[in-house]
Order: structure tokens, then sequence, then C-alpha cells
């Protein structure tokens, strides 16, 4: 879901991913839905060119790296 939606390029927001197509970064949406504003408000008032699709994209990109994350516990790499 949503692979080919996030591109990271270091050449755009420093490296920071992006939804593909626009300039709109990742985490700006992800902040946005913290702030607990609607997804259809996110597209009307914010940004036009996002679809509901491109949302779900942020939400399972950081899922996904959430998911591979690896704790370390007591300082033991």
């Amino acid at each position: 879901m949503g692979k080919n939606r996030i591109i990271v390029d270091p050449k755009v927001h420093f490296g920071k991913p992006y939804i593909a197509g626009t300039r709109i970064s990742v985490e700006n949406v992800l902040e946005l839905l913290e702030e607990g504003i609607l997804w259809d408000d996110i597209i009307n008032k914010f940004y036009p060119d996002l679809t509901r699709e491109d949302i779900k994209a942020c939400i399972h990109y950081a899922s996904e790296i959430v998911h591979s994350e690896e704790i370390y516990i007591g300082g033991i790499a």
C-alpha cells in the first residue's frame, strides 16, 4: 500500500519523505493528523492536491518505520 506514493530523495526536503508528485512532506501531513484535523479538512483547507490515498500512505509509511524500529533495552546494542 502506498509504497510508490512516498518518495525519499536527498535533493528534496533534505531527504525527508514526501508524497510523490507534490512537495508535501509526510511529516507535515502527520502533524496535521496529530492536531486532530480531519482528512477532508487537510485536503480541502491545506493541501488540495492530496488524496485520501496519499494520507493513508503517510500513515502506512509511519507505521512501517515504527514496525521496523529496533529497540535496545539496558543500553546493550
